[in-house]
């Protein structure tokens, strides 16, 4: 491996961490992915995806799951209208339903498309609601969140030349002035 894919690896491992530092992750909760390898490199999006780039972030996430349970949907490109790719087993449990398309760097992008190849039993479903959020170059992710986002900083800001935001959710609060709502730390770990 050489130094630049040391340093996106330790870059998202940092990432990852600051994330849940803000919202202790487990086998509970959905994180949606979009990852943009061709920013990772300095190109425009969807110009010059990279297996290689695709491969380092995915043994961090694969890590990371480890570590905490999470489990991901990773955003396919627009040519595939951001569907996502998530083991059978969650699209199962949350009652998504599976699309027929198997992504590919062209049509999905790299990471969606390495993604599909490394997961034990992927499908490509259209909609989730997930519960926090990485969103590596600028792919734009909002549209598969919870209804309340809450923006989460890192220390760390580009993984690579790629500009990186995050975000997590939290239910939403309802009522008038005479609510009761429970402790924040209660509130955002559902």
């Amino acid at each position: 491996m050489d130094d630049f894919q040391e340093d996106i690896q330790r870059q998202l491992t940092q990432i990852l961490d600051d994330l849940n530092n803000a919202m202790k992750l487990n086998s509970n909760h959905l994180l949606v992915v979009g990852a943009s390898t061709s920013e990772v490199i300095g190109e425009h999006i969807g110009t010059s995806g990279t297996v290689e780039v695709a491969d380092s972030i995915y043994r961090v996430f694969s890590d990371f799951k480890r570590k905490t349970g999470v489990h991901y949907a990773f955003q396919c490109c627009e040519h595939l209208n951001r569907a996502l790719v998530v083991e059978r087993s969650i699209a199962e449990k949350k009652n998504y339903e599976p699309v027929t398309v198997v992504p590919v760097r062209s049509a999905g992008g790299s990471m969606a498309a390495y993604a599909f190849n490394k997961m034990d039993d992927p499908v490509v479903v259209e909609h989730i609601k997930a519960d926090c959020g990485i969103d590596i170059g600028d792919t734009f992710i909002g549209m598969h969140m919870k209804s309340v986002v809450i923006p989460v900083r890192s220390t760390v800001h580009e993984i690579g030349q790629a500009h990186v935001t995050m975000a997590r959710t939290r239910p939403r609060l309802i009522g008038g002035e005479r609510a009761v709502y429970p402790e924040r730390e209660k509130v955002n770990h559902f």
